[in-house]
C-alpha cells in the first residue's frame, strides 16, 4: 500500500501528545499515512509553515483561524479550519516568586500594585503566547475579572512558549500565560508559582486544534479524515492514566518537549503542585485528548470565541457570528473519522455555560455577553 505523505508542524507543548503517540505507535501509518512531525519554535511560525504549504496541518491555538477569517494576518492570509480539536484545559496562569503569598486564583488582590505601577510609568508585565490566541484570552479574562483592564492597565507581551521561563528567569515578566510544562518548570525551578488554571476559568474549554487550510480539506478530505481517525485512537491512549508515564517519557525527548519527565507527567496526571504552598490532586478537569467528547468542534465555542474577540475590539464591529463559524468548524470531518475510527460521534451541544467570573454565555445571544462585562475594550 502506498502511504499518503503529511507533514505536521507543533510546538513543544504537553498538548502535542496526540500527535506523538499517532506517530510513535504507527496509528498515521495504520490509516494510510506517512507524517513528519516539524517541530516549530512559535504559534506564527507554525501558521506561516501552514499557509505556505511547507506543512499540509499544523497544531494551532483555537483563535488562530477565527483571527485569520477576520483578516488580522493580512488580506492575503489562506483562509484555515478547524475539524477537529487536539486538547482541552491543560493551561495556567503563571506569577513571578515575588508575588507569592498575595495573589492566587483572584486577580483583584494584584489590582493595588498594578495600578500604582500603571501610575508610575513601570507597567506590571504579562506575556502570553499570541494575541488572538487561548493563552491570551485567559490572561485577559483573568485580570478583567480582578477589575484590570489589560488593554490599558497592565503591559501585555508575546513570547514563544519555550522562553517564557528564560523572560520570567531574568526578571522581565510579572507572570505569563502558557500551555505545560512550562507552568510546570517554572514552579520547579523555584522562579513562580500557579495562580490559576485554564480550566478553572472554563471548564472543559477548547484549546488546540488540528488546523488544515481550507483548500487542503477540499482537494483531500480522505487524507484530513484518516490522520484524524488517527488522532482519535492517540487521544483515547494518551487519556488512559496507566500510559501517563509512558506518555511522559514521549514528550520529554529532545525531537518533542525537551522537559524532564518530572516537569511533565504530574500535571499531566492532574496533580498540581503550585509552587505556593497549594496544591492539586487528581483534578477531574486536567487536559483532555478525547475524554468526555474533546475532540467535536462545537459551534457554541465558537460563538463564544467571537464574542472575546468582539469584546477586546479585535473586530470591526459585531462579528457576523454564524457565518464566521460555519466557515471555520468542519464538524463533518470529525464525524466521518470516528466512524472511521469505529467510535460514535457525539451531539451537538448548544446549553449556556457559567464561568468562573459568574457570567454565563449563551451561544444564542453572543452580542449581549460581549457587552455584558464591566471591563471591555470595544467601544459599544
Amino acid at each position: 500500500m502506498s502511504l499518503v505523505a503529511l507533514n505536521v508542524a507543533f510546538l513543544p507543548l504537553t498538548d502535542c501528545a496526540p500527535l506523538v503517540v499517532a506517530q510513535e505507535h504507527g496509528l498515521f501509518r495504520r490509516f494510510g499515512l506517512t507524517v513528519a512531525l516539524d517541530r516549530t519554535p512559535s504559534w506564527t511560525a507554525a501558521r506561516e509553515r501552514l499557509e505556505s504549504g511547507a506543512c499540509q496541518a499544523a497544531q494551532l491555538l483555537y483563535g488562530v483561524p477565527f483571527a485569520s477569517a477576520l483578516g488580522h494576518f493580512g488580506p492575503k492570509a489562506r483562509p484555515l479550519v478547524i475539524p477537529w480539536i487536539l486538547s482541552r484545559n491543560g493551561q495556567a496562569i503563571t506569577l513571578a516568586a515575588r508575588h507569592r503569598g498575595r495573589v492566587t486564583a483572584d486577580a483583584k488582590a494584584f489590582a493595588k500594585e498594578v495600578f500604582e505601577r500603571r501610575d508610575a510609568g513601570r507597567p506590571v508585565t504579562f506575556a502570553h503566547t499570541l494575541a488572538p490566541g487561548t493563552h491570551a484570552m485567559w490572561l485577559r479574562a483573568w485580570l478583567a475579572a480582578g477589575g484590570i483592564d489589560p488593554d490599558r492597565d497592565v503591559a501585555l507581551i508575546t513570547i514563544p512558549p519555550p522562553q517564557m521561563v528564560a523572560n520570567l528567569r531574568e526578571g522581565r515578566l510579572d507572570g505569563f500565560s502558557v500551555g505545560e510544562p512550562w507552568n510546570a518548570r517554572a514552579v520547579a525551578e523555584g522562579l513562580g508559582y500557579t495562580a490559576v488554571t485554564s480550566q478553572q476559568i472554563w471548564p472543559d474549554h477548547p484549546e488546540k486544534i488540528l488546523a488544515f487550510t481550507a483548500d487542503f480539506v477540499a482537494a483531500q478530505p480522505a487524507t484530513v479524515t484518516a490522520a484524524l481517525a488517527a488522532l482519535h485512537l492517540a487521544g483515547q491512549w494518551c487519556d488512559e492514566p496507566a500510559n501517563h508515564a509512558e506518555l511522559a517519557r514521549l514528550l520529554s525527548a529532545p525531537a518533542y518537549v525537551g522537559c524532564p519527565v518530572d516537569q511533565i507527567l504530574p500535571r499531566l496526571a492532574g496533580t498540581y503542585e503550585l509552587g505556593d504552598g497549594r496544591s492539586v490532586t487528581a483534578d477531574p478537569r486536567a487536559v483532555a485528548f478525547s475524554r468526555r467528547d474533546a475532540n467535536h468542534p462545537q459551534p457554541r465555542h465558537a460563538v463564544w470565541w467571537l464574542s472575546q474577540m468582539r469584546r477586546w475590539a479585535m473586530t470591526l464591529g459585531a462579528p457576523d457570528y454564524a457565518a464566521i463559524t460555519a466557515s471555520v468548524l468542519r464538524p463533518g470531518f470529525y464525524r466521518d473519522a470516528l466512524v472511521m475510527a469505529g467510535a460514535a460521534p457525539g451531539p451537538v451541544e448548544m446549553a449556556p455555560e457559567t464561568f468562573f467570573d459568574g457570567t454565563t454565555f449563551d451561544p444564542a445571544e453572543p452580542e449581549r455577553f460581549a457587552r455584558a462585562h464591566a471591563v471591555h475594550t470595544a467601544r459599544f
